[in-house]
């Protein structure tokens, strides 16, 4: 048979992006910092582009740009939806020169501007306190060990057997367990309050007890006190019939609890020797007393941009002498012509992030409610990318670019866009929960096992079984894991 080199004919559809898309995709990948230092770079660059609000109804409707497009309840542009990825492009040919130098300009380029800080540690902070208070010696190396003994919640997840027994074989300091207890009442009476306690139930019984006296807080207290299994499971009937409560008494006390911090040690910024780059919140959430969740985009150090009124004039008196114009003249025309387009296309881009990033986080807190009206993470439900996806009806790389590396405020601490998304887990009785849940669950297990015969693989699985998580051996082994817990013959 004969061979030989053959052309082939064929019509094939390919779909690129444009300019305008790239730098949409760019801006939307960028945080709140970065984003700031952007928007300075193009003022620079491009003298078409400068600060200020709108001045006139034509500009408004020229430009469409202004203070009302800052409204977050806006619909998305046409193509938002769009999954925008820059190797879509096939070479540099197909874009213009001076957009090629509006993208060279990016962030990533310029990262060493970026300003970094190194931050006071979780254990320098609580350290000033120690310095504070009269304290003996040896009282002051008990609070200081107890501090580095804290987990990154602020809380003692530590048996004070266990820490009585390292400062004996570590240190060769012989304390009594009372001894450690009043060091570990000392390092409670620290601010924020709930730092040092022992579990949660503790942690909100400190904070409710440096409140005003109040008949609310009595009630809040009975409920830690007396029906804390009641109150975690939300078994309200059983609260209200065992404390004699009206409705109206209960969810005062309800919205008291909730307003606790579960988490005091996340005010207190990082975990104890970690030195990190300062986190500035892309989203402000905050929940009010009566429930109303607010939600803002932290843009505050973003300017208000427009089209220079200069270039706009200028370019109105070259289009006017059109017909008398030197090559000077019209060269002249498009250049001023280019710069605006290219300062009108940053501006769009500037405001569709605005609106792709509001839309998001608006539908993340709708899925993940609970967990912004009570801040429990055990009420986090399972979400992932494809679930947030199909409700704002963007496309999930959108969504993705969004939840990278941005974070959001809320009343019980700073957390990472990716800290709400988890995958879930059906139980026999069709309740999904998370798996974040069932490895809160676990590790409470392991927390409350006999330290001299500790729970194998097996024997955690049939107790997650009791508890409603009927979960494999091997599906228990990989939680066990990711929560850094040794295998059972280690922890003896």
């Amino acid at each position: 048979m004969q061979q030989g080199n053959y052309q082939i004919q064929k019509q094939q559809q390919v779909q690129t992006l444009s300019p305008q898309q790239v730098l949409v995709v760019r801006m939307l990948e960028l945080p709140t910092v970065e984003l700031e230092e952007r928007v300075r770079a193009e003022l620079l660059d491009n003298p078409a582009l400068e600060e200020g609000h709108v001045e006139n109804e034509h500009e408004q409707n020229e430009e469409d740009f202004g203070e009302d497009n800052r409204e977050e309840n806006e619909l998305m542009p046409e193509n938002s939806n769009e999954d925008l990825s820059l190797g879509d492009y096939r070479t540099e040919d197909d874009i213009p020169d001076y957009k090629l130098k509006q993208q060279n300009s990016s962030p990533q380029a310029q990262a060493e501007e970026i300003p970094f800080s190194d931050a006071v540690s979780f254990y320098e902070l609580l350290k000033e306190q120690v310095g504070e208070m009269d304290l003996s010696e040896r009282q002051r190396i008990l609070v200081e060990y107890l501090i580095g003994s804290l987990d990154d919640d602020g809380l003692l997840r530590k048996d004070l057997s266990s820490i009585v027994d390292e400062l004996c074989f570590n240190y060769n300091l012989e304390i009594s367990e009372e001894e450690l207890k009043e060091a570990l009442r000392i390092l409670q009476d620290f601010d924020p309050a709930g730092i040092g306690a022992r579990n949660l139930q503790e942690c909100l019984l400190i904070q409710l007890n440096r409140k005003e006296n109040t008949p609310t807080k009595q009630i809040a207290l009975d409920i830690l006190s007396r029906c804390y299994d009641e109150f975690t499971r939300k078994h309200w009937d059983k609260i209200l019939q065992r404390l004699s409560l009206t409705p109206e008494q209960f969810e005062e006390a309800k919205k008291e609890l909730t307003h606790l911090n579960p988490r005091p040690g996340s005010s207190l910024g990082e975990a104890v020797g970690r030195s990190f780059q300062q986190i500035i919140p892309d989203f402000l959430v905050e929940t009010l007393d009566d429930g109303t969740i607010v939600l803002n985009l932290n843009d505050r150090g973003v300017p208000e941009l427009r089209i220079s009124r200069s270039f706009m004039d200028m370019l109105k008196e070259h289009t006017t002498n059109k017909a008398n114009q030197s090559k000077e003249s019209k060269n002249a025309m498009i250049f001023l012509k280019q710069k605006m387009d290219a300062a009108q296309g940053f501006i769009d881009a500037v405001k569709q992030r605005q609106q792709t990033m509001y839309k998001t986080m608006e539908t993340i807190i709708d899925l993940q409610r609970p967990f912004f009206e009570e801040g429990d993470e055990s009420l986090l439900r399972p979400m992932i990318l494809k679930d947030v996806a199909e409700r704002t009806g963007l496309d999930i790389s959108t969504i993705s670019r969004v939840s990278n590396s941005k974070y959001v405020q809320t009343n019980y601490g700073v957390y990472p866009l990716k800290f709400f998304f988890n995958d879930g887990y059906t139980t026999d009785v069709g309740e999904e929960l998370s798996v974040r849940e069932i490895r809160r669950v676990l590790k409470e297990c392991v927390e409350k096992e006999d330290k001299d015969h500790p729970l194998t693989d097996d024997e955690l699985a049939k107790t997650l079984k009791e508890k409603g998580f009927s979960i494999a051996r091997r599906t228990v082994a990989k939680y066990r894991e990711q929560l850094g817990i040794p295998v059972a013959r280690l922890r003896k």
